[in-house]
């Protein structure tokens, strides 16, 4: 072996060794499903020649379930900020230091340092939102500011109306509904919340979340939901409105992470600071149609979302608005119980 081959060799080996030769290319997302602009990707793909793959979920605990298996094959994911910390703990997660990326100074001062990761020392905002009330105002003309719609049925709407089958968000509207705070573990609440599910269950047409064509082409009248989903609805049909429950309703956000067994670590790093670019946050809006957190994405923001009453809480509705969070393990056991009785 000549020396420009021995150099060769250890070369490839160094990379190897590094992952660099793994990672050069590509990058697996794992997301929610219909919640990825393609325009973004494309122009991400463009921009640093990376192949990107996407594979969807359609909840937190399908997310999870799979990762904690392990060998996926993705690098990055999309928890809620209420399972954000257990990603953590469990040790699922890479610390990428995003508060340390070029384009963390876009992030808006009040999504810098949250809760669910102090110093944002693993996650990228992806989007936020509410969780609502959606109904087709031809088949029902009544007051809708209330999770009355789902758990207490107007004759109009029994038998169609959906529930988005998200475990924390239909504990959290029940608990609202019955006078509750969130994360209670006050057992004469928690059977008005059993109670309340299991009597209400009969007048659902389905607990799914393929909601924005279900809506749109009249299979469901109503359907609990999140605000971006129900946009897109009234878009392609005007009789759609969202409400926002007078009971509570709770606001979450999205979060870009990386996971510990990512092989593309540097590509994953590219893209969590690629998307706090304004421009870049504007487009990932414009398709999912939620609200983002960095500042200066306004300018790029599609006008028919500017004022657009899914994404700007009304004044009056907003003191009803809570940033929903992960219960102690021992209350969301309780939960856990309850929302295995109803799937029975």
């Amino acid at each position: 072996m000549n020396w420009k081959t021995m150099a060769t060799a250890m070369g490839l080996a160094l990379l190897a060794s590094t992952g660099l030769a793994r990672a050069e290319g590509v990058l697996n997302i794992y997301n929610w499903g219909n919640y990825t602009s393609p325009d973004v990707i494309k122009k991400f793909e463009d921009k640093y020649k990376i192949k990107v793959s996407i594979t969807d979920y359609d909840s937190n605990d399908t997310a999870l379930a799979k990762v904690r298996q392990g060998g996926t094959g993705f690098d990055i994911a999309v928890p809620s900020q209420t399972y954000v910390p257990i990603w953590i703990k469990e040790g699922l997660l890479l610390e990428t230091d995003p508060g340390k990326m070029e384009n963390f100074k876009n992030v808006a001062p009040e999504w810098a340092n949250p809760e669910f990761d102090p110093g944002r020392k693993y996650s990228v905002p992806w989007a936020w939102g509410t969780i609502g009330v959606v109904v087709n105002t031809d088949a029902y003309k009544g007051p809708a500011d209330t999770w009355g719609i789902v758990f207490n049925t107007p004759d109009e709407l029994k038998g169609k109306v959906n529930v988005v089958p998200e475990m924390n968000d239909v504990i959290f509207a029940a608990i609202k509904y019955v006078g509750g705070q969130q994360c209670t573990d006050d057992k004469a609440v928690l059977k008005k919340v059993r109670d309340l599910l299991v009597a209400a269950k009969p007048n659902w047409i389905a607990m799914e979340y393929n909601t924005i064509e279900k809506m749109g082409a009249g299979d469901f009248k109503a359907t609990s939901d999140w605000n971006g989903s129900a946009l897109r609805q009234r878009l392609a049909n005007a009789a759609i409105h969202y409400n926002y429950p007078k009971e509570g309703f709770g606001l979450w956000s999205d979060n870009v992470v990386v996971l510990k067994e990512a092989k593309n670590v540097e590509n994953a790093k590219l893209f969590q600071n690629f998307i706090m670019d304004p421009e870049n946050a504007a487009g990932l809006s414009a398709f999912h149609r939620y609200a983002n957190a960095i500042t200066g994405s306004d300018k790029y923001m599609p006008a028919d979302m500017k004022d657009a009453p899914e994404v700007v809480i009304p004044a009056d509705a907003k003191p009803k608005g809570e940033f929903q969070k992960m219960c102690a393990p021992e209350t969301q056991e309780l939960y856990t119980k309850i929302w295995t009785e109803l799937q029975k």
